[in-house]
């Protein structure tokens, strides 16, 4: 079998038993990448001579670790990519933003160490929306990533790079962020699986920060068990993280297998108008797929879901303001030229530096904490996201996870919302709740519309719930083969 078809845990399992080698499995990565980038537009960045050098590096510790008889890491030899939001000492990060286009950061966020750490192999630096603001990866300032299934079509975002980069079989793993859905809804539209963990789980030191408190970085990968693994590398409490929980993880990867038929709630609220009719289907033949399972599967509502969109664009936006001010153009990133005063600088720095869709949320951002707006809208939105977390603790009494689309639509065509920012937010509508809620959530395949693209199912899980999600996912994928379909399988252009 073709190493682009096995999954990341079949690859590390033959590198494993000497049957594939790390350098041998890059290269053939990078090859796929050289020849299929140009119409995917997946990658910011790729240094070939030091990914190799690197996997040369793996190899050696690798065998040095089996000769004298030691565990490897699950993934040990796996390549993988990394959303360019993720600091990457001596290697550029932009957030693929024009004001951060020439950022070395001097230190690795906790992730990469981790990725290191876990000996898989770093590819590259994947695309995105500008600081992750945008919901398709139209929003980068240096190019405009395709769906691999089609592309004239998005491929979500704002971890879209992440997503298409799995999907176009250039990585078999990768690593998004998700501040209101940004791993889930691209990971949808490019028909692979992709987690957001429990926020806090995952270190965010070194994760350029779009709303901090809403900013989670998880992985994204064909199938659910290879998340697992990933999951693992990457989790953990972290003392340069202060939102980091400090409590003792199993290792999930350990139980993914261990399917626990658990109840599961249908959420009515993402069922209905806006919805599509395939979505609609997916999502009850997933209900009877878990109920031949042994799952009990019931509707169920919870009203105050219809209040965590318009929350959701108060609270980030806010703290969007707050957090990209640092960028001025006097320490680091882009610098206007030809400007004598200050206040000059900051301005035309600023305006040159950032994209429209940053500067329309920094301004509603700034808007709803000016004096006199504070109480009307963000003290509001942060009562609406007390009572989205009151209502999910309700649901979780009752059930053990919920089951809703992950996105309204499928992939919409590429420019088709770019002007209309309502209807751009709106793909949020089944994803931002969980980040309001700091709760755990996985988009898997579920199925293909009328024109061919992927349909992406989502499980949400009260806090801690990753393994029951993961071994969930991971049932439902042993009894079907959507997450092993790829683009060229159903006519795809990648």
């Amino acid at each position: 079998m073709s190493i682009l078809k096995l999954s990341a845990i079949e690859i590390a399992k033959k590198i494993k038993e000497k049957e594939l080698s790390v350098v041998e499995v890059t290269k053939t990565y990078l090859d796929v990448i050289k020849n299929t980038n140009d119409k995917v537009n997946a990658w910011l960045l790729i240094d070939e001579d030091i990914a190799i050098k690197n996997a040369e590096n793996i190899q050696a510790k690798i065998d040095e670790l089996l000769s004298q008889g030691n565990q490897l890491p699950p993934l040990a030899g796996v390549p993988i990519g990394i959303k360019d939001n993720m600091c990457t000492k001596g290697v550029k990060t932009t957030c693929a933003s024009k004001i951060l286009f020439n950022f070395v950061p001097p230190y690795n966020a906790t992730v990469v160490n981790n990725v290191d750490e876990n000996l898989m192999v770093l590819l590259g630096k994947t695309n995105m929306d500008e600081f992750a603001m945008g919901s398709s990866t139209e929003h980068s300032a240096f190019k405009q990533t395709k769906n691999p299934w089609n592309l004239d079509c998005v491929p979500g975002g704002s971890s879209g790079g992440s997503a298409a980069a799995v999907a176009a079989l250039q990585a078999p793993l990768t690593l998004g962020s998700d501040t209101g859905g940004s791993i889930r809804q691209p990971a949808a539209f490019c028909g692979i699986t992709g987690l957001k963990p429990t926020y806090g789980t995952v270190s965010r030191y070194g994760l350029v920060a779009f709303a901090s408190s809403l900013d989670q970085i998880g992985p994204m990968a064909k199938d659910a068990a290879s998340c697992a693994a990933l999951f693992d590398a990457v989790k953990g409490h972290d003392e340069k993280d202060s939102t980091s929980y400090d409590r003792k993880y199993e290792i999930t990867y350990n139980e993914v297998d261990n399917f626990k038929k658990p109840t599961i709630g249908i959420l009515t609220e993402y069922m209905g108008e806006g919805v599509s009719d395939d979505i609609k289907q997916a999502v009850l033949d997933a209900k009877e797929k878990y109920e031949a399972l042994g799952c009990k599967v019931v509707e169920i509502s919870v009203p105050v879901l219809e209040l965590a969109l318009p929350a959701y664009y108060i609270l980030s936006s806010a703290e969007a303001s707050s957090n990209l001010s640092r960028f001025d153009g006097v320490r680091y990133g882009y610098r206007s030229e030809g400007v004598e005063e200050l206040q000059e600088l900051y301005t035309k720095s600023r305006s040159e530096g950032f994209g429209q869709e940053v500067k329309r949320r920094i301004m509603l951002g700034t808007f709803t904490l000016c004096s006199g707006y504070y109480d009307e809208y963000y003290n509001k939105a942060l009562k609406a996201r007390s009572l989205v977390v009151k209502g999910f603790e309700n649901a979780f009494d009752k059930i053990d996870l919920l089951l809703a689309p992950t996105t309204p639509t499928t992939a919409f065509k590429a420019g088709e919302k770019l002007d209309d920012a309502m209807s751009m937010y709106l793909a949020d509508l089944c994803t931002v709740s969980v980040n309001i809620a700091g709760l755990p959530a996985i988009s898997f395949p579920g199925g293909f519309d009328a024109d061919n693209m992927p349909i992406g199912l989502q499980l949400i899980g009260p806090k801690f719930a990753e393994s029951l999600l993961l071994s969930t996912v991971n049932g439902y994928q042993k009894e079907t083969d959507y997450h092993k379909m790829c683009p060229s399988d159903k006519g795809g252009a990648a």
